[in-house]
């Protein structure tokens, strides 16, 4: 069962005449979030002592299916953010994984909430998992408070930070670690998608089940980097502003480029459904599925450079193709 933390009062002013949020306003809704964000992770921790509840949000066809549980903790804990931003900021929108509401208007502030990240990790007792509530500020990333299974304090915890303030855990600022090559340990790790090569020049490849858990890595300089292809805007909207705070970059492909992110926006279209159509209604913060890398810089540089050569060899492979089909069909007529 959540319980919630006791409410508090909430400051009146939500911007200054420029637009940029007062650091107190900032600071209350910081605090909240660790609150919320530490109150996830206990529910999640006390779930584990009992039997989870768990449905499939889609059956996949073939031998994998079926993919994409949810529990009933996910939704305890989105219940409870849900009910204590609406009581202290009812003018703030709600991005939820498992709900299917939108803002209502155009809100300046929206909270964006995974109440577990990584379920799969979660329901078969896997210790890599974590509860992210990030807030944007007109798409920007401006507070973000996760509570990680485990860390780089080998414990459970919350890590949180504001724009423009120190990477913290648990109330006290953490530098990330030195990467790795500046002493004995020669070879580092990144995460990468399920698939990829084991390794590069410097960093061998990790995967983890768990956006949240590899943002945290990156930021506290357990992995040099990590690219996320494809995921919601829910998986990486608090994990961003602790890299950032870390020091770290964070890097956003368009679909002809990359370049340094800045904020979360709206896609040009929604994404299709099975049968191939898209939903009808119009494109929002949900319907975010954009490639991110985040690491230190020279690692996202690599990254990058690999991403681009894969894709020149795929245009190049592709092309070849095309090119092999019209010489045959030119030699049948």
């Amino acid at each position: 069962m959540v319980t919630a933390p006791p409410l508090r009062g909430a400051p009146a002013g939500e911007a200054d005449p420029d637009g940029v949020p007062p650091d107190e306003l900032l600071a209350a809704i910081e605090a909240l979030a660790v609150e919320l964000a530490r109150e996830g992770g206990r529910t999640i921790a006390g779930a584990l002592q009992g039997e989870i509840q768990v449905q499939y949000k889609s059956e996949a066809r073939g031998e994998n299916a079926p993919t994409d549980p949810v529990s009933d903790v996910d939704h305890a804990i989105e219940r409870l953010v849900r009910e204590r931003v609406g009581a202290l900021f009812p003018a703030h929108g709600l991005i939820g994984e498992e709900g299917a509401g939108e803002p209502v208007g155009d809100p300046d502030y929206v909270w964006v909430i995974d109440p577990v990240d990584g379920t799969t990790n979660f329901i078969n007792g896997f210790p890599l998992f974590g509860c992210s509530i990030g807030i944007l500020h007109r798409g920007q990333p401006v507070i973000g408070a996760v509570w990680c299974s485990t860390g780089h304090a080998l414990r459970p915890g919350v890590y949180h930070a504001r724009r423009n303030g120190p990477l913290c855990f648990e109330g006290e600022a953490i530098a990330p670690r030195a990467p790795s090559g500046s002493g004995t340990v020669r070879r580092g790790l990144s995460a990468a998608p399920g698939g990829s090569p084991g390794r590069e020049q410097r960093w061998d490849h990790r995967t983890t089940g768990s956006a949240v858990a590899e943002c945290v890595f990156v930021a506290t300089g357990i992995f040099q980097s990590a690219f996320f292809w494809g995921l919601h805007i829910w998986d990486v909207a608090a994990g961003v502003l602790l890299v950032q705070a870390a020091g770290r970059e964070v890097w956003m492909y368009d679909g002809r480029s990359w370049h340094p992110f800045e904020r979360f926006e709206s896609p040009r279209t929604i994404p299709r459904i099975r049968g191939g159509q898209r939903a009808p209604r119009r494109p929002s913060l949900r319907d975010w599925r954009m490639p991110l890398v985040i690491g230190t810089a020279e690692a996202t540089e690599t990254v990058r450079r690999r991403q681009r050569q894969r894709r020149w060899r795929w245009r190049w492979t592709r092309w070849r193709r095309r090119a092999v089909s019209w010489l045959h069909w030119r030699g049948g007529t």
